[in-house]
């Protein structure tokens, strides 16, 4: 609350050094004040609602962010209902990779014996000719028998 000082006795004074007759001055002095209290009251007036202005929004916008953060805080699990899905989630999780492991193991046993019958396979369409030729040093030299 601000207040403007007006001195009434310098305003006068001021007048009269102008050439307006003392009766005058006051008469003008006095209308002057009422207008600087009228101007005053009307700027305490504008002060005072804008404070409420502001003070309604602040209030409006503290109750919306408080209703948020209710929301927000009604929509989180609690800690057991966290850990109890967590628990959910491990043994899923575990019952899976064990299913994995098992499917993984069955194709891959498929695919060895695919592998060995198809070799069999092929063993018996298409034989390939085996016969072991010993190293050169290892071959005898046939020598001829000596007359008698």
């Amino acid at each position: 609350m601000t207040t403007t000082t007006f001195d009434t006795l310098e305003c006068v004074e001021q007048l009269k050094a102008a050439g307006i007759p003392e009766n005058q001055a006051q008469g003008i002095t006095k209308v002057l004040a009422t207008l600087m209290r009228q101007v005053d009251g009307r700027v305490e007036d504008l002060a005072s609602k804008r404070d409420r202005q502001v003070e309604v929004k602040f209030d409006t916008l503290a109750d919306r962010n408080e209703q948020q953060v209710k929301g927000r805080l009604d929509g989180l699990a609690t800690k057991q209902e966290l850990d109890f899905k967590i628990k959910e989630l491990e043994v899923s999780l575990k019952r899976d990779i064990k299913e994995l492991e098992l499917r993984m193991v069955i194709k891959t046993g498929t695919m060895i014996l695919a592998g060995i019958g198809l070799l069999f396979g092929l063993m018996r369409v298409w034989p390939l000719p085996v016969q072991y030729i010993p190293p050169p040093s290892a071959v005898p030299t046939f020598t001829a028998p000596a007359a008698r």
